[in-house]
């Protein structure tokens, strides 16, 4: 399917501010399962962005704005086609000697990076018995991913008022709300603990049609998660909605966690008084 997304946002400052440094990761990957043909980007005051691919590949651009100025804005419009996954995970070896693999030395110390706790999914004593209690021995790994997402989608209730950008699994156990962020730390967190490589997924989720069809429904960025099947590769999942990523799914990176792929992310010197305004807006075109 081909997608249109635009992505706008404006900062507005209470006083003059200058010397804005900015980092934008804001350009949706080309790759197995999707192709982005079209991407531009756009900043008032104009500047000129330079761009390079971070740690994890993706692609990031940086610009600054000495001159003063009360306002800041970044648009992102970019044409994506996305395709579903047709792929599906498929492995001869036992749910056993699968879980030998994911837990032995070389493949834990391949893929350290996205097993090992971050600050936002920091192990804790009542995580790892909420973990221990999801059964693995008789599934294989893409059937326990499913049943981690499910469980998780059945356990907490979506919740825009009840955490921050700060949230960690931690704390979204305690109160057993969350958004898609809290969700997909939530998933990385559980599958860690079991061995399993996951890593945490920017992007955007297409809902229109299921909202009466309206071609102006306005939407948030999503969050989501992949992890890794020995043999198969980098698989996509949704706690937030249970269901694995289909072409409704636009990546625009990943990383360990929120902290490796923030959207948009600047510091400036003047006033810390400040507006955000976002709108992200994904159409089907064709």
């Amino acid at each position: 399917m081909k997608l249109e997304i635009t992505h706008i946002t404006r900062y507005a400052y209470e006083d003059s501010v200058k010397d804005s440094v900015n980092e934008i990761r804001l350009t949706p990957r080309t790759n197995y399962r999707q192709s982005c043909y079209h991407h531009a980007i756009v900043t008032e005051p104009v500047s000129s962005l330079f761009t390079y691919e971070d740690f994890f590949h993706n692609r990031v651009h940086a610009f600054t704005v000495n001159k003063q100025h009360r306002e800041l804005t970044i648009k992102m419009v970019s044409t994506v086609v996305t395709h579903d996954n047709d792929n599906i995970p498929s492995s001869e070896a036992s749910p056993y000697e699968e879980k030998s693999l994911r837990l032995s030395d070389a493949f834990q110390n391949q893929y350290a990076e996205y097993l090992l706790p971050t600050a936002y999914t920091e192990l804790t004593p009542e995580l790892k018995a909420y973990a221990d209690a999801i059964p693995d021995g008789d599934l294989n790994m893409h059937e326990l991913l499913n049943h981690i997402c499910k469980t998780i989608h059945r356990d907490f209730t979506y919740d825009p008022m009840a955490t921050s950008v700060q949230t960690t699994v931690g704390e979204m156990l305690q109160i057993k709300r969350g958004v898609c962020q809290d969700y997909s730390h939530f998933m990385i967190a559980i599958c860690r603990d079991k061995g399993i490589p996951a890593r945490y997924v920017s992007g955007y989720h297409f809902v229109g049609d299921l909202q009466g069809g309206s071609a102006d429904f306005t939407q948030a960025s999503h969050a989501w998660v992949e992890c890794l099947i020995p043999g198969s590769g980098w698989f996509g999942y949704d706690p937030t909605n249970n269901c694995e990523v289909n072409w409704r799914y636009v990546k625009l990176g990943h990383g360990r966690d929120y902290n490796d792929i923030v959207p948009v992310k600047g510091v400036y010197r003047g006033t810390g008084e400040q507006e955000l305004e976002v709108f992200v807006d994904v159409r089907l075109i064709e």
